[in-house]
């Protein structure tokens, strides 16, 4: 073999090795608008001081960045919960870590069309997330609340429903489009960043409410094996600073809660 084809397998390697954003000190980041994008743009400045530069690709739902991460296409995203990241490693068969906590977002019921739940009448329709983790978290949400009994679980279903005394009908839909549907039915369970886009505030708007102890903290995700990588740890120093709780508890009043 000769010297020249040493020395291109040699770079060739090294070029494989070496992660994208750790060559040009780069980080792309793909996060839902908001409130996952606006946070990650307070953090902008400080990392840009570190000589990172923090790239921010907003996305409306919640299976391409996850795909775009597997794929290598971002090198990290924030937009979803524990829950869900475990059950789409599981359907998609990924290897996508979680690296932080940053905050929590409850999931409210919301309506145009009641003002408490002890409005809602017989074979009332209500809207949930179609995506397995919020479905689950969207139907325990209600089992609290008194309008239904689950059997017990994780992923558990609208099949699952053992009582259901007022005949409620489910119409389940991607995330995104639960606020749109907001006219038609007569409720939806909607995830806090999608209600913020359509100025619904959870403490004021929300006719039931997760409590300030939920479990679905949202979580920065990476590709297993570049979690210790020092540019994405610095983005976590960022994301958990004293400077991020401030602005998230100034900014949303207590309908988001920093979750570090």
């Amino acid at each position: 073999m000769k010297c020249s084809q040493i020395l291109c397998g040699f770079l060739l390697a090294a070029s494989v090795c070496i992660p994208a954003f750790a060559k040009d000190g780069k980080i792309v980041v793909g996060a839902s608008p908001e409130p996952h994008a606006l946070i990650l743009e307070q953090v902008v400045k400080p990392l840009k001081e570190k000589g990172i530069k923090l790239e921010i690709q907003e996305f409306n739902d919640y299976v391409v960045p996850n795909l775009s991460l597997n794929e290598g296409s971002l090198d990290a995203n924030f937009f979803q919960h524990e829950p869900y990241l475990k059950a789409f490693n599981a359907d998609k068969k990924t290897a996508l870590i979680s690296v932080a906590k940053i905050h929590v977002e409850p999931i409210g019921l919301y309506s145009y069309k009641i003002k408490k739940i002890s409005e809602l009448k017989n074979g009332s329709e209500i809207a949930i997330p179609n995506d397995p983790s919020n479905a689950a978290r969207s139907l325990r949400l209600l089992e609290k609340e008194g309008l239904i009994k689950l059997k017990k679980g994780d992923l558990i279903t609208i099949y699952d429903i053992t009582e259901n005394p007022k005949q409620l009908k489910f119409k389940e839909l991607e995330g995104a489009q639960l606020p749109r549907v907001l006219n038609e039915v007569d409720a939806a369970v909607i995830n806090t960043n999608f209600a913020l886009l359509v100025d619904l505030n959870p403490l004021k708007d929300a006719i039931a409410l997760e409590d300030k102890e939920s479990p679905y903290a949202n979580i920065l995700v990476v590709k297993s094996g570049n979690e210790n990588d020092p540019d994405i740890q610095e983005l976590i120093k960022a994301l958990q600073s004293d400077n991020i709780k401030r602005f998230i508890n100034n900014q949303y009043k207590g309908a988001i809660l920093p979750s570090f």
